[in-house]
Order: structure tokens, then sequence, then C-alpha cells
């Protein structure tokens, strides 16, 4: 832990870096959003859906790896803005999309500048999460408080950014509202730069590329429970939830249309911002102050292991149900509200646990790491959510999920207690 931990300008480069990434995460929010509605609204499959996401993931996973390094190499300013930086060019790059090509060529186009977004997205992540060891104080609790607060406030934010997408596409269209976020982004990216404090490491120059990988037990089990812990929500998050609700709730007019938009952003903005709430009160709700490492551990399997038997109810009630109705729709909306709030426990613990388990000498390369397992989960996540929901609905996407999430209680079971 450095000093800085103790000076107001810790508390200060806190306060900038969970800035820095709200914005970030509003417009990552609405982008997705935009992206998913306006493709779904020109006729592309839940499979060709999917595809516009999976170099979005695909970057992640090699930005984690390498962001770890340029972070301990050149600085966490540096990947911080960076990551503001391509998250500009990719949304300025998205206005260039021209509605007279094919769907192959729109595929790709949206596919490479999606790429772009997931480095933006990483890069922003990584900083983000790696400062909160900087600059956390020691003891009571404190580790735990900030990076629940970060992330919980992060995800409802990422929420509000889902609704404004939704009403965005709905009110200004596709160019008009990207184009609104590039220059709202280049405006806060310019003001935090101006106005960034001290506080957070400088880099050193003989940080090696091979450090990325973690020598750790406990840093390689966490991350094989995340990969399955994120596959498993955005196993039905990506494409299959948005495409059911809108086959249920569209009549295929216009009018019926902008209903369906906006009743699945907000579905999906009260998902993400219920999530985020939660994960801000993990620490409360999992009694971290008075109870010790070893139990908060302890606790990781358990919570996937109940987390599991809620897409799997959920799954058979939607087969048993056959044909779409409003007590159905009802019911799938509540019970994935609960399992948004059960996840958000394990996603909060797992978080604490990565930050717990790393050194402050090595954070940037194990927050990549475990952030790269994050984003392969998210790919995993991503193409069996469009290949479930083409092969079988919605049931198959929910079964999908209670399986991923068995294997991320077995591994999370393989944590042990460090050594003090």
């Amino acid at each position: 832990m450095t000093d800085s931990a103790a000076r107001p300008e810790g508390f200060a480069a806190y306060i900038a870096v969970t800035a820095a990434y709200w914005a970030f995460m509003l417009t990552d929010g609405a982008l997705r959003m935009l992206v998913l509605l306006h493709f779904h609204t020109l006729g592309f499959s839940p499979v060709q859906l999917a595809y516009l996401f999976i170099l979005y993931e695909i970057a992640g996973i090699v930005t984690n790896l390498s962001a770890g390094w340029i972070a301990a190499r050149f600085g966490l300013t540096a990947t911080l803005y960076a990551g503001l930086g391509v998250q500009i060019v990719a949304l300025l790059a998205l206005t260039q999309l021209d509605p007279a090509w094919g769907i192959t060529a729109s595929v790709a186009f949206v596919m490479v500048v999606q790429g772009l977004s997931g480095v933006a997205k990483d890069l922003s992540k990584m900083s983000s999460k790696s400062a909160v060891k900087i600059l956390a104080p020691a003891g009571d609790g404190s580790l735990f408080r900030w990076v629940a607060v970060l992330t919980g406030s992060k995800n409802a934010v990422k929420g509000l950014g889902f609704l404004l997408g939704a009403a965005m596409l709905a009110l200004l269209g596709f160019v008009p509202s990207v184009l609104a976020m590039a220059i709202v982004l280049a405006v806060i990216l310019a003001a935090i730069a101006w106005r960034m404090p001290s506080g957070l490491p400088t880099g050193r120059k003989g940080a090696k590329f091979s450090e990325v990988f973690s020598k750790s037990a406990n840093v390689n089990w966490l991350s094989a429970a995340r990969v399955f812990l994120f596959g498993a929500r955005d196993v039905w998050f990506v494409v299959g939830i948005p495409i059911y609700f809108y086959a249920v709730l569209s009549d295929g007019t216009t009018e019926g249309n902008r209903i369906a938009f906006f009743t699945i952003g907000t579905f999906m903005a009260v998902w993400i911002i219920l999530y985020g709430a939660v994960q801000a009160s993990a620490p409360r709700l999992l009694r971290a102050a008075s109870r010790g490492e070893a139990v908060l551990i302890s606790q990781a399997w358990i919570w996937a292991g109940a987390l599991a038997v809620l897409p799997a109810g959920l799954a058979v009630l939607v087969a048993m149900a056959g044909a779409p109705a409003a007590w159905l729709t009802a019911s799938v909306i509540v019970g994935l509200l609960v399992f948004g709030a059960v996840f958000a426990v394990n996603s909060a613990l797992h978080s604490y646990l990565i930050l717990a388990f790393t050194k402050a000498e090595r954070v940037t390369m194990d927050v990549g790491f475990y952030y790269m397992a994050n984003a392969a989960g998210r790919l995993l996540g991503t193409l069996l959510s469009g290949l479930s929901y083409q092969l079988g609905g919605l049931p198959a996407c929910l079964g999908t999920a209670a399986v991923m999430l068995v294997l991320s209680a077995v591994f999370a079971r393989r944590l042990q207690p460090v050594a003090a």
C-alpha cells in the first residue's frame, strides 16, 4: 500500500478515476443498446447479433493481458486516458456506417468498431480497479468498501446508459445518438486530464510482460470461477432476453417498436442499476467488517451455487408455460431481478477477493489477468447467447446459465485462505 492512501490527494485521485469510469460506462451501456436494437430492427438474426459483440469480448481478453503490463510500465493514468480516447474513436467510426452496405459488410465493420470499444472498456476498467488497491486506506474493511462503491456505482451508471441508448435510438436515431456521445466523452476526457490529481503510480521501466501470468493458485482459481460467473450472466443478457422481450412486446409497427425499445431499455437499466446498488451494499450484506477474510473466501462457492438455482427454475417455468403470456413475462422479469441481486453479491465478492489476493507491486498484472478471464467469460456467454436462443429459445439460454454457475461454484470451492 502506498502512502498516497493516507493523503487527501489519494481520495481526490479515487474520485477522479471513478468519475472517468462513470463517463465511460454510460457511453458503453448506451452503445450496447443502440447497436443491439438498431441491428435487430434491420433484420439481423440472434446469431448475427451475437457476432457483433464477439470481437468486443476477444479484444477484452487481449487487452487485459497487455493492459496490466502497460500500466505497470507507463502508469495508470496513461491507460485510463487511452481507454477514454479509444472509445471516442470507436464512436466516431460507428457514425460512418453506411445503410447501403450489405449484411456481411455491416457485420464486419461493426465487429471491428466494437472491438475498439472492447479495448477501450478494458483499459478503463483495469485502470480504475487497480487504482482502488493503490489508493484505499489499509484496514477496517476499507478495500472491500471502496471497490464495492466503485463497481456498484459503475454498474448503476451503465444501467442508465442502457436506458439512454434505447431512448436516444427512439427519439434521435442511430447516427446522431452515437455522435452526441462521442462529443460528450471528449469534453469529459479533456476535463479529467486537465484536473487529474496526483496519487497514482507512474510505472516502472523494468516491468516484463511475462509477469502478467499469475503464479498464485488463488488468483488462477478465482479467474476460472469468474469465467463461468460472467458467462452465465451474458448467455441470457446479451441476446436472449432483449430478443425475447422484443418478440413479446412489439407488434411490428413504428409505435410498437418504440414501446418495445423503451420497455427493453428500462428493464435492462433497472437490472443493471439494481445490480450496482446491491454490489455497493455487498460489504454490509456480507458483514465484511466483522468477518475475517477466510470466511469471505469460503462464501464464494456457496453464493455461486445458490445463484445457479434461479436460472434453472426460470428455464423450467418458461419451457413448461409454452406460449408467452403476461404472467410469464412478469415472472421472468421478477426472477431475473432476483438473479441480478444475488449475482451482484457474487461479483462484488470476486472483485474484493482479487484485490485481497494480489500485492500492491503487481496489482495491475493480477487485475489484468483476472479481467482477461472476465472477458473470456463474456465472450463465451455472448457466443452461447445467440446460439442457445436460436436452438432452444429463452429456456436454453437460462439452462446454459445454470450449468455455467455450477462450474463457477466448483472452481470457487478451490480458493484457500491467504497465509499471514
